[in-house]
Protein backbone atom coordinates (compact mmCIF):
# COMPACT_ATOMS: atom_id res chain seq x y z
CA UNK A 1 0.00 0.00 0.00
CA UNK A 2 1.38 3.41 -0.95
CA UNK A 3 1.81 6.24 1.26
CA UNK A 4 2.54 9.81 0.63
CA UNK A 5 6.14 11.18 1.85
CA UNK A 6 4.60 13.39 4.21
CA UNK A 7 3.60 10.38 6.08
CA UNK A 8 7.02 8.88 5.34
CA UNK A 9 8.72 11.99 7.50
CA UNK A 10 5.82 12.31 10.10
CA UNK A 11 6.84 8.67 11.41
CA UNK A 12 10.37 8.39 11.25
CA UNK A 13 12.11 9.26 14.29
CA UNK A 14 14.28 12.18 13.18
CA UNK A 15 11.37 14.44 12.26
CA UNK A 16 8.81 13.21 14.48
CA UNK A 17 6.61 16.14 16.01
CA UNK A 18 8.01 18.96 13.56
CA UNK A 19 5.66 21.46 12.31
CA UNK A 20 3.95 20.55 8.85
CA UNK A 21 5.68 23.66 7.24
CA UNK A 22 8.86 22.25 8.23
CA UNK A 23 7.94 18.62 7.08
CA UNK A 24 6.58 20.44 3.94
CA UNK A 25 10.21 21.61 3.11
CA UNK A 26 11.33 18.37 4.13
CA UNK A 27 9.29 17.07 1.63
CA UNK A 28 9.82 19.21 -1.04
CA UNK A 29 14.00 17.93 -0.69
CA UNK A 30 12.87 14.82 -1.58
CA UNK A 31 12.69 12.64 -4.84
CA UNK A 32 11.49 9.37 -5.87
CA UNK A 33 12.96 6.56 -7.40
CA UNK A 34 11.41 3.16 -7.85
CA UNK A 35 13.44 0.18 -7.86
CA UNK A 36 12.44 -3.84 -9.37
CA UNK A 37 12.58 -6.88 -6.56
CA UNK A 38 16.21 -7.57 -5.85
CA UNK A 39 17.75 -4.26 -6.74
CA UNK A 40 20.85 -2.99 -4.45
CA UNK A 41 19.72 0.18 -3.50
CA UNK A 42 23.05 0.94 -2.10
CA UNK A 43 26.00 -1.83 -1.28
CA UNK A 44 28.44 -1.88 2.23
CA UNK A 45 31.10 0.70 2.16
CA UNK A 46 29.54 3.28 -0.51
CA UNK A 47 29.40 6.74 0.10
CA UNK A 48 26.80 7.45 2.23
CA UNK A 49 24.74 10.42 0.97
CA UNK A 50 20.96 10.32 1.45
CA UNK A 51 17.94 9.32 3.79
CA UNK A 52 15.99 6.78 2.12
CA UNK A 53 12.33 6.02 2.66
CA UNK A 54 9.92 3.52 1.75
CA UNK A 55 6.85 4.39 0.11
CA UNK A 56 5.98 0.75 -1.27
CA UNK A 57 7.33 -2.37 -1.27
CA UNK A 58 10.17 -3.81 1.27
CA UNK A 59 13.84 -3.62 1.86
CA UNK A 60 16.46 -5.86 3.48
CA UNK A 61 19.38 -4.47 5.61
CA UNK A 62 22.74 -6.36 6.10
CA UNK A 63 25.79 -6.55 6.29
CA UNK A 64 29.09 -8.86 5.23
CA UNK A 65 32.11 -9.76 7.33
CA UNK A 66 35.52 -9.90 6.30
CA UNK A 67 34.85 -13.22 5.63
CA UNK A 68 32.24 -12.95 3.27
CA UNK A 69 29.19 -14.29 5.98
CA UNK A 70 26.47 -11.74 5.15
CA UNK A 71 24.32 -11.40 8.20
CA UNK A 72 20.58 -9.98 8.03
CA UNK A 73 19.96 -6.57 10.32
CA UNK A 74 16.77 -5.42 9.88
CA UNK A 75 13.32 -5.22 6.97
CA UNK A 76 11.86 -2.07 6.21
CA UNK A 77 8.29 -1.61 5.20
CA UNK A 78 6.09 1.18 3.77
CA UNK A 79 6.26 4.20 6.19
CA UNK A 80 10.09 2.90 7.50
CA UNK A 81 13.57 4.93 6.90
CA UNK A 82 17.21 3.87 6.81
CA UNK A 83 20.19 5.58 6.06
CA UNK A 84 19.89 8.15 8.88
CA UNK A 85 23.56 7.97 10.51
CA UNK A 86 25.07 8.68 6.97
CA UNK A 87 22.73 11.12 6.42
CA UNK A 88 24.21 13.39 9.05
CA UNK A 89 27.89 12.22 8.95
CA UNK A 90 28.82 11.68 5.84
CA UNK A 91 30.47 8.35 6.04
CA UNK A 92 30.95 5.13 4.00
CA UNK A 93 27.90 2.87 4.70
CA UNK A 94 27.90 0.39 7.25
CA UNK A 95 25.13 -2.00 5.62
CA UNK A 96 23.68 -2.69 1.99
CA UNK A 97 20.24 -2.44 1.65
CA UNK A 98 18.26 -4.66 -1.38
CA UNK A 99 14.82 -4.60 -2.28
CA UNK A 100 12.99 -7.73 -1.63
CA UNK A 101 9.74 -6.74 -3.32
CA UNK A 102 9.47 -3.98 -5.92
CA UNK A 103 9.74 -0.87 -4.15
CA UNK A 104 9.15 3.29 -4.61
CA UNK A 105 11.56 5.12 -2.32
CA UNK A 106 11.81 8.86 -1.33
CA UNK A 107 15.85 9.81 -0.97
CA UNK A 108 16.48 13.05 0.68
CA UNK A 109 20.30 13.92 -0.34
CA UNK A 110 22.21 15.35 2.20
CA UNK A 111 24.06 18.63 1.08
CA UNK A 112 20.29 20.39 0.59
CA UNK A 113 19.33 18.67 4.18
CA UNK A 114 22.24 20.20 6.08
CA UNK A 115 21.21 23.48 4.51
CA UNK A 116 17.64 23.14 5.97
CA UNK A 117 19.28 21.86 9.13
CA UNK A 118 21.05 24.95 9.89
CA UNK A 119 18.00 26.92 9.76
CA UNK A 120 15.71 24.35 11.61
CA UNK A 121 17.69 24.80 15.38
CA UNK A 122 14.63 22.23 16.69
CA UNK A 123 15.89 19.46 14.19
CA UNK A 124 19.29 19.23 16.51
CA UNK A 125 16.94 17.22 19.90
CA UNK A 126 15.41 15.02 17.47
CA UNK A 127 19.09 13.96 15.93
CA UNK A 128 20.57 13.31 19.79
CA UNK A 129 16.55 11.41 19.89
CA UNK A 130 17.79 9.25 16.98
CA UNK A 131 21.59 8.81 17.93
CA UNK A 132 20.24 7.55 21.28
CA UNK A 133 17.74 4.92 19.67
CA UNK A 134 20.60 3.84 17.58
CA UNK A 135 23.31 3.49 20.33
CA UNK A 136 20.12 1.55 22.28
CA UNK A 137 19.39 -0.90 19.82
CA UNK A 138 23.34 -1.60 18.97
CA UNK A 139 23.64 -2.28 22.86
CA UNK A 140 20.73 -5.06 22.84
CA UNK A 141 22.18 -6.24 19.83
CA UNK A 142 25.73 -7.10 20.73
CA UNK A 143 24.11 -7.76 24.62
CA UNK A 144 21.99 -10.62 22.43
CA UNK A 145 24.82 -12.49 20.88
CA UNK A 146 27.11 -12.15 23.76
CA UNK A 147 24.86 -13.47 26.71
CA UNK A 148 21.76 -15.57 24.91
CA UNK A 149 21.34 -18.42 24.39
CA UNK A 150 20.55 -19.43 20.76
CA UNK A 151 16.89 -20.77 21.55
CA UNK A 152 16.59 -17.04 23.47
CA UNK A 153 18.02 -15.06 20.81
CA UNK A 154 16.02 -16.81 18.22
CA UNK A 155 13.01 -16.49 20.36
CA UNK A 156 14.02 -12.73 20.58
CA UNK A 157 14.12 -12.19 17.12
CA UNK A 158 10.97 -13.68 16.26
CA UNK A 159 9.21 -11.67 18.51
CA UNK A 160 10.55 -8.60 17.47
CA UNK A 161 10.35 -8.79 14.02
CA UNK A 162 6.49 -10.17 14.49
CA UNK A 163 5.67 -7.36 16.47
CA UNK A 164 7.31 -4.80 13.96
CA UNK A 165 6.69 -6.50 10.79
CA UNK A 166 4.21 -9.56 11.80
CA UNK A 167 0.70 -9.45 10.33
CA UNK A 168 -2.45 -10.96 12.71
CA UNK A 169 -4.19 -13.31 11.77
CA UNK A 170 -6.73 -15.90 13.40
CA UNK A 171 -4.16 -18.41 14.25
CA UNK A 172 -1.24 -15.64 15.58
CA UNK A 173 0.96 -13.78 13.82
CA UNK A 174 2.43 -14.37 10.45
CA UNK A 175 6.02 -13.51 9.56
CA UNK A 176 7.10 -13.20 5.92
CA UNK A 177 10.52 -14.53 6.33
CA UNK A 178 11.98 -17.88 5.45
CA UNK A 179 14.59 -19.97 7.63
CA UNK A 180 16.90 -19.32 5.63
CA UNK A 181 16.91 -15.75 6.28
CA UNK A 182 16.67 -16.30 10.34
CA UNK A 183 19.23 -17.85 10.54
CA UNK A 184 21.14 -14.74 8.28
CA UNK A 185 19.27 -12.43 10.47
CA UNK A 186 21.17 -14.33 13.68
CA UNK A 187 24.38 -15.54 12.08
CA UNK A 188 23.31 -19.06 12.44
CA UNK A 189 23.48 -21.77 10.40
CA UNK A 190 19.76 -22.80 8.82
CA UNK A 191 20.17 -26.24 10.42
CA UNK A 192 20.23 -24.86 14.04
CA UNK A 193 17.32 -22.57 13.20
CA UNK A 194 15.36 -25.58 11.88
CA UNK A 195 16.17 -27.74 14.76
CA UNK A 196 14.75 -25.19 17.38
CA UNK A 197 11.66 -24.29 15.34
CA UNK A 198 10.66 -28.20 14.80
CA UNK A 199 10.75 -28.40 18.44
CA UNK A 200 8.44 -25.44 18.98
CA UNK A 201 6.22 -26.80 16.03
CA UNK A 202 5.50 -29.84 17.92
CA UNK A 203 4.56 -28.05 20.77
CA UNK A 204 2.27 -25.86 18.70
CA UNK A 205 4.42 -22.59 19.40
CA UNK A 206 5.15 -21.45 16.38
CA UNK A 207 3.82 -22.77 12.29
CA UNK A 208 5.86 -23.20 9.84
CA UNK A 209 5.44 -22.81 6.08
CA UNK A 210 7.11 -21.97 2.70
CA UNK A 211 8.72 -18.42 3.21
CA UNK A 212 6.88 -17.98 6.72
CA UNK A 213 6.83 -18.63 10.40
CA UNK A 214 2.94 -17.97 12.22
CA UNK A 215 4.14 -17.41 16.15
CA UNK A 216 1.08 -19.33 17.89
CA UNK A 217 2.23 -18.54 21.53
CA UNK A 218 4.37 -15.27 22.45
CA UNK A 219 3.83 -15.96 25.87
CA UNK A 220 5.65 -19.35 25.49
CA UNK A 221 8.53 -17.68 23.75
CA UNK A 222 8.77 -15.08 25.61
CA UNK A 223 9.59 -17.24 28.30
CA UNK A 224 12.43 -19.36 26.42
CA UNK A 225 14.01 -15.05 26.41
CA UNK A 226 13.50 -14.64 29.82
CA UNK A 227 11.82 -11.44 29.67
CA UNK A 228 9.21 -9.98 27.59
CA UNK A 229 10.84 -8.10 24.45
CA UNK A 230 10.24 -4.23 24.60
CA UNK A 231 11.52 -1.83 22.05
CA UNK A 232 13.38 1.16 23.55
Amino acid sequence: MAISVNTVLERNLLFRGLSRETLARLAGLSVRRSYPRDAVIFSQSDPGDALFGVVTGRVRISASTSGGREVFLNIMEPGDTFGEIALLDGRARTASAVATAPSDLMIIQREPFLRLLANEPLLTDHLLRLLCARLRWISGFAEESALLSVPARLARRLLSLGRLHGRETGEGIELKVSQDEMARFLGLSRQIVNQHLQIWKAKRWVGLGRGKIMILEARALDEVVGEPVSFL
